[in-house]
């Protein structure tokens, strides 16, 4: 049963991981080439 876990350093969830960060730094740029701020400034930081 070990071989179908989901949770922890396996090849699903790493494989996730890597997809959701791919997009978050998509819709950042995104963001940024819409607005012409930089994502720190959006959120007040800078």
């Amino acid at each position: 049963m070990a071989d179908t876990s989901r949770f922890g350093f396996v090849a699903f969830a790493e494989t996730w991981n890597g997809r959701l960060a791919m997009l978050g730094f998509v819709i950042g740029l995104g963001t940024e080439l819409l607005t012409g701020q930089g994502i720190l400034s959006q959120l007040g930081l800078s």
